[in-house]
């Protein structure tokens, strides 16, 4: 399910069965980088609603979570936490947190969700059978991870 009005009208009659989110972290800057940001976030985003289509009626998919690169990294944990923690406090059992940025695993240790890094593939320039190919790929990965972490 999506952050939609649509989608929250249907989590809102069946949330016994809703108990995971899924936060895209998806870093700004405007700086000599913009395009590798932009382009690692793209990639999360596309990852991010395809679990959210295997998994439609188990999770909800949040907007991106969006922060300043440069920004504290203390900062930044606090404010996911907080979402994080409100999330969990309304019976929500799984936070996903999907991100590019590697900087955030400095952090896992404090973050209230489960952190999915996932190295960066630029698919601006790809064409559209290699980049289902490897949006496939990943998921094979992804999908297993997100049952094991269920079945805890």
């Amino acid at each position: 399910m999506k952050w939609t009005s649509k989608d929250i009208s249907q989590y809102v009659q069946a949330k016994e069965y809703i108990d995971t989110v899924i936060i895209p972290l998806m870093p700004i800057s405007f700086g000599d980088n913009i395009k590798t940001i932009a382009s690692h976030g793209e990639y999360i985003n596309i990852l991010s609603y395809e679990l959210e289509r295997q998994f439609k009626g188990r999770v909800i998919l949040l907007p991106p979570f969006s922060y300043v690169q440069t920004d504290q990294a203390e900062k930044k944990v606090a404010q996911l936490n907080n979402l994080s923690l409100h999330i969990k406090e309304n019976n929500i059992k799984h936070v996903f947190l999907m991100t590019s940025d590697s900087s955030w695993s400095q952090q896992e240790q404090q973050l209230e969700g489960k952190l999915v890094w996932l190295p960066a593939i630029p698919l601006e320039d790809m064409e559209d059978k290699y980049k289902q190919k490897i949006i496939q790929d990943q998921m094979n990965q992804l999908l297993p991870m997100f049952i094991q972490k269920w079945q805890d």
